[in-house]
């Protein structure tokens, strides 16, 4: 683990430098309080932090305040080196952010036990921070295809409809739906069902540019929400079409063909979120009826 050293001394820097190489430690030393807050402040910066009290520019109480008001997710364990010892000076520096000090001249062993509790709480810092956002990632997106699924892709639509609605920017919506899939599970299990929806999902995020989105509404359903205006939302459906269609899906020495039908429909004045939802559920249904494997775009005034 990465470990900064702030000591305006050299030979106290090479010492302490040294000393916590030994014990495992990545070592990165400044000569001043302004370059620790810096190196702190900067990507990739050290989890753990030796500041001396008193530093040229910043003090190390100062520094603990800085990296403190920055409130970052990334905890940054900051040990205090002081020569100070009254009561007063000990509450000044935890209260500006330090989590522990220790008193010049320091016991090596003493250094060392401090520093492995603080990495202890850094690591178990990460491993809080990670189980949050797998807890995250399981509340917005489907288990099986990786997409964002029904209430999150149903959010964005929401707060799309909302800025477009104040902004009178373009809004588009493009409901998806697996062609004969029914027949795919009850054939050859759901097994094959699962592989092709992996397949058509990937299928759909390969079609899409930097403004659309799309979710898993359920089941064999998908929605893309895009803000392309009308003119250009058919074109993504249809890229959208030959992208799921383009290659069968393997599943053993199984071939098997995957098309969709899709239907779009583009917000316009007046209009409410579930008027636009129910045109584009309505032009997938004459996709369907039409066909399937084709794209139906929803009349202009629904």
């Amino acid at each position: 683990m990465k470990i900064l050293i702030a000591d305006d001394s050299s030979v106290s820097r090479h010492l302490l430098g040294s000393m916590v190489k030994k014990w495992g430690y990545d070592v990165v030393s400044v000569s001043d309080g302004t370059r620790a807050w810096e190196v702190l402040n900067g990507s990739d910066a050290p989890r753990l932090a030796i500041l001396d009290w008193m530093m040229p520019g910043l003090t190390g109480p100062q520094v603990c305040e800085s990296v403190r008001a920055k409130n970052s997710e990334s905890y940054t364990y900051i040990l205090l080196l002081t020569g100070r010892t009254q009561k007063e000076d000990v509450i000044e520096g935890m209260t500006a952010g330090a989590d522990d000090y220790v008193v010049k001249p320091f016991d090596q062993q003493e250094l060392r036990v401090r520093l492995r509790a603080g990495r202890r709480i850094v690591e178990l810092q990460d491993e809080l921070l990670c189980a949050r956002e797998e807890l995250r990632q399981r509340a917005t997106h489907d288990a099986l295809t990786g997409l964002k699924n029904r209430a999150c892709i149903r959010q964005i639509l929401a707060e799309r409809y909302e800025e477009a609605r104040r902004s009178g920017a373009p809004l588009g919506l493009v409901a998806l739906d697996l062609d004969r899939f029914k027949l795919v599970n009850d054939t050859y299990g759901h097994a094959a069902g699962d592989a092709l929806l992996i397949a058509a999902s990937q299928s759909i995020q390969n079609a899409l540019g930097p403004t659309d989105v799309v979710g898993r509404d359920g089941g064999e359903e998908f929605l893309v929400v895009s803000s392309r205006p009308p003119d250009s939302l058919a074109a993504l459906a249809e890229s959208i079409r030959g992208a799921v269609a383009a290659e069968p899906v393997a599943l053993g020495d199984l071939q098997l063909p995957v098309t969709a039908s899709l239907g779009c429909a583009s917000l316009h004045p007046g209009a409410d979120l579930n008027r636009l939802l129910r045109a584009a559920d309505e032009a997938l249904y004459a996709a369907k009826r039409n066909g399937r494997n084709r794209v139906e775009t929803a009349s202009a005034g629904f």
